[in-house]
């Protein structure tokens, strides 16, 4: 079998209509076993500022309370998560989309209080909680699994999970290289400017970058689950065009 990707697209693109249909293409066409996870954390803000809530995003990271687990359900395991695998029926892949809660994929404990914060209904995935044999199934029967951040505890809860860590989890449980996709061409020292890419990253680096205040909110996640993901197990991570080095 040749070596598998997990890749992992944000709200911003799932939510492009355009956007989401030139990486389906693009995807679609790559020979190789994969595995798509995403996110839909834009849809899901969009619906709680429509029923009068306000998102509560701490470093990227949303707060999740009982009516914000009901909306991030209905928008990432419904709406984004069939959208995207009709998108990629479109171009001949042969895509199934799943919840991690689905055949128990990924089973997750529910997040302690961190440093004073109550998260709420969110699960700590590591790749310790990712179920390989079914994900080896259902590649070893052509399918391409595409995967929400939706995940359970095993008694009956679910749990929201940030996507780049499920992502950077999937790919380190399985070995695989792990490419982010987002609206971004990689890391940039100045988001307005794209000619300021950072070609390779650092784990040093990123958490100087971090403590200057150059990298920040939805990144920081980002970056953090990459490395993570490098240490565990995964074969190369990949941010946009960054190339991450440990």
């Amino acid at each position: 079998m040749k070596a598998l990707t997990v890749s992992k697209i944000g709200g911003n693109i799932a939510e492009s209509p355009e956007k989401l249909d030139a990486f389906c293409k693009q995807f679609a066409a790559s020979p190789s076993p994969k595995i798509l996870v995403h996110g839909g954390g834009v849809l899901a803000s969009e619906i709680q500022k429509k029923f009068g809530m306000v998102p509560n995003m701490i470093d990227g990271r949303r707060v999740t309370d009982a009516e914000t687990l009901r909306i991030t359900v209905m928008a990432y395991a419904g709406w984004c998560n069939k959208n995207i695998v009709a998108t990629l029926r479109k171009y001949g892949c042969n895509a199934i989309g799943l919840a991690g809660c689905d055949a128990s994929i990924i089973k997750a404990g529910k997040r302690a209080p961190l440093n004073g914060i109550d998260y709420g209904f969110v699960g700590d995935v590591t790749p310790g909680c990712v179920n390989t044999e079914v994900l080896e199934t259902l590649l070893s029967a052509g399918l391409v699994p595409v995967l929400c951040s939706i995940v359970h505890d095993g008694n009956g809860q679910l749990l929201n999970t940030n996507a780049d860590t499920v992502a950077s989890s999937v790919a380190a449980a399985m070995g695989a290289g792990l490419d982010c996709v987002f609206e971004h061409a990689g890391v940039l020292l100045d988001q307005n400017d794209p000619e300021s890419l950072v070609n390779e990253l650092s784990y040093s680096e990123f958490k100087a970058l971090q403590a200057a205040g150059t990298i920040s909110g939805g990144m920081i996640p980002k970056l953090e689950n990459g490395f993570k993901a490098l240490e565990l197990g995964a074969s190369s991570v990949n941010i946009g065009k960054t190339i991450l080095k440990i």
